[in-house]
């Protein structure tokens, strides 16, 4: 459980790439000579990066080689790195836009983080980010209840807390600004109807925020944990008259110029 699956994130591959595609669309007008993707994937998202920018010097990283490996299959022709985004920004690339697609949320102390991706862009260029601001929805209530009310609670003690802190939309807006760039920033919920339930809802968090949970975990616990996370679902997500389930899922998303 120490790495990303590929298989299983691009499980519900339509779904997670709607939001991207929303992003790509808000970035204004610019040249783009050079473009990073940053927690690239398994190169969904880098796929419609190189579409938006078709004469740019495309490059995607990601720190799960499992995921690497997939994006290198999907898109030949681009460059893939293994490696984490702190590693990238302690280096000295200057590039034109930057976009990180639900990673984020994985990397601490956004005060400081997005004036350093600030920093590498260069004049007039574009920072597009995306991050799931889900940490008050059932389903994710629901994995740290779980983490708590099992015999595993010893192993999962502060896992609830290995996302960053999201900030208000406001205080993105003020950090942005206070580094000269146009802001733009914009919540959107999106209803996913999952087919099969509360399983199908269990199935779309194992590609992602379930690992943390999962990692400490023997196969035993992993299989207790998961049964009795479905059983919280099912009151929380009610199956619909085609079987199918709405699964809400709110996300935040900023377009930053800089100056």
């Amino acid at each position: 459980m120490d790495d990303w699956a590929a298989d299983q994130y691009l499980r519900f591959e339509r779904e997670r790439t709607r939001p991207v595609r929303d992003l790509l669309a808000a970035i204004p007008d610019i040249s783009a000579r050079a473009v990073i993707d940053l927690g690239c994937g398994p190169g969904n998202s880098t796929e419609l990066l190189a579409q938006r920018f078709p004469a740019a010097s495309i490059r995607g990283i990601d720190e799960s080689g499992d995921m690497i490996a997939a994006a290198r299959t999907r898109l030949p022709g681009v460059k893939f790195e293994h490696r984490t985004i702190e590693h990238w920004l302690a280096s000295q690339d200057s590039v034109d836009v930057i976009l990180a697609n639900a990673v984020l949320q994985w990397v601490p102390d956004h005060e400081a983080l997005f004036p350093a991706l600030v920093a590498r862009l260069a004049s007039g260029g574009c920072l597009a980010v995306q991050v799931p601001d889900n940490l008050l929805e059932p389903a994710h209530v629901a994995m740290c209840a779980t983490a708590v009310g099992g015999p595993w609670a010893h192993k999962l003690a502060g896992v609830g807390t290995a996302r960053a802190e999201i900030v208000s939309a406001a205080r993105y807006h003020e950090l942005l600004q206070s580094v000269g760039c146009n802001v733009d920033v914009w919540r959107t919920t999106y209803h996913h109807a999952l087919a099969g339930g509360a399983a199908a809802v269990v199935e779309w968090f194992l590609g992602s925020g379930l690992r943390p949970f999962l990692a400490p975990l023997d196969p035993v616990e992993r299989t207790d944990f998961l049964k009795r996370y479905e059983n919280a679902l099912a009151h929380a997500y009610p199956v619909m008259r085609d079987g199918s389930v709405l699964l809400p899922f709110p996300r935040l998303f900023l377009i930053a110029v800089a100056p």
